[in-house]
């Protein structure tokens, strides 16, 4: 196996640490993309009302470390009016920084007790501008509706269009559906845009997510599967520990090592 998928480093593993730092322990650990993250009351590591000037610190950055940006997580709860604004700036913010995906969830970052109705109210305005900005939306796999491929594809149906599709989670299809994504991920390939690598121990509501290889989820059966199954977007590896208190940096930087040396092993370069 020798897939050519770009593997990336997902900002958001380093939750409570700067972006300084997450950056330079990405591309310590080998990665040469990552996935930044813009979640407002999250992980704020690249503001949504960034200015030119704090815009450009960043890319100076990514150059520096050799970084290439494949995605911005900006997640907000488009079930809401506010939402549906941060969704917005999300995409402007992917359009100033020339990142073609943005990741987000129907209910944001805690999506419980979600609103089809006021959340299909509001994707289409999304999926509009950022058709209009040539960006495409990764429905995560996370929260309530969306919580795997079996259900996440009748909502990415019924909304019909081209850029918006499935943010594939490894780990967040147990946690919050039960499922193994061993069973589910075959049903989601004709539909992603991108795929977070995320690991997990124990089952349903269980924050436990340690670094790929060091938990429960058979990942050369996962590559194969998305190698069989034409698979060729980005993949970015999230590691959210078991969460609050996050992890000294010194032990993100190992699991994010880790992670991309386990994935090495698999055939990804």
């Amino acid at each position: 196996m020798a897939l050519k998928n770009r593997l990336a480093g997902h900002t958001n593993s380093y939750h409570t640490h700067s972006l300084e730092a997450a950056l330079e322990g990405i591309a310590a650990a080998g990665y040469r993309y990552v996935e930044l993250t813009a979640v407002r009351g999250w992980t704020e590591h690249v503001p949504l009302d960034a200015d030119a000037r704090t815009l450009g610190r960043i890319q100076r950055m990514l150059n520096t470390l050799g970084l290439i940006p494949v995605s911005l997580s900006g997640h907000s709860d488009l079930t809401t009016t506010e939402g549906l604004e941060l969704g917005l700036m999300a995409l402007d913010l992917c359009d100033r920084m020339g990142i073609s995906i943005m990741n987000t969830a129907i209910g944001g970052h805690y999506s419980e007790q979600e609103d089809e109705a006021a959340f299909m109210g509001n994707i289409f305005k999304l999926a509009d501008r950022a058709a209009e900005l040539d960006i495409q939306l990764g429905i995560e796999i996370h929260g309530e509706i969306t919580n795997s491929a079996k259900n996440a594809i009748p909502v990415i149906n019924k909304i019909n269009r081209k850029n918006v599709r499935i943010n594939y989670d490894t780990a967040n299809v147990t946690f919050y559906s039960g499922a193994l994504a061993v069973d589910d991920l075959p049903l989601a390939i004709p539909y992603m845009v991108h795929c977070h690598l995320k690991d997990h121990i124990g089952g349903a509501r269980d924050w436990n997510f340690p670094a790929v290889g060091e938990g429960q989820i058979d990942f050369k059966q996962v590559l194969a599967i998305m190698e069989q199954g034409g698979y060729t977007g980005p993949l970015s590896v999230e590691i959210e520990f078991t969460g609050d208190p996050w992890p000294p940096v010194a032990e993100v930087n190992r699991a994010m090592k880790s992670a991309y040396q386990h994935l090495v092993s698999l055939g990804l370069s």
